[in-house]
């Protein structure tokens, strides 16, 4: 069963998230700050890490930057959930390494799309055919 951590310091967040992914299939586990991302991410080893860009202790663009650094959890699938939707704050996302972001509020059928998506892209071992895999899965709606 694929494995998602959830990484939202705001609770109600992080249980919607949660409960919108109940019945697709995806053990789920809920990280409240940046540093327990990161310690949850290097034991359990998830699939994919739905993460917050505005959480305490490191943001979601500092905890995306640690991950792709440590040769653990560098494969894991990163979509940024985020309230900010500022080219800027795109562009910082794509710069620390986050596969794609998806803005709030979340449309339930667009998480779990990009989650398989992800999940699908994930299978490819070179990282530019996870890419074109990922993308192809978007288009055409996985």
């Amino acid at each position: 069963m694929p494995r998602i951590l959830i990484a939202d310091d705001n609770q109600p967040n992080a249980e919607l998230l949660e409960a919108h992914l109940d019945g697709s299939g995806l053990d789920t586990k809920i990280a409240v700050n940046g540093e327990e991302t990161l310690k949850i991410a290097a034991e359990w080893l998830p699939d994919v890490v739905l993460l917050d860009v505005m959480m305490p202790k490191l943001s979601g663009f500092e905890v995306c930057k640690r991950l792709r650094a440590d040769d653990r959890t560098k494969d894991i699938g990163v979509l940024m959930v985020t309230a900010l939707d500022q080219p800027t704050d795109v562009e910082r996302a794509v710069d620390v390494g986050t596969d794609d972001f998806i803005t709030k509020p979340i449309n339930k059928t667009e998480l779990i799309h990009r989650v398989k998506a992800l999940l699908a892209a994930r299978r490819e071992a070179d990282p530019i055919d996870r890419g074109l895999s990922y993308f192809r899965h978007v288009q055409q709606g996985v």
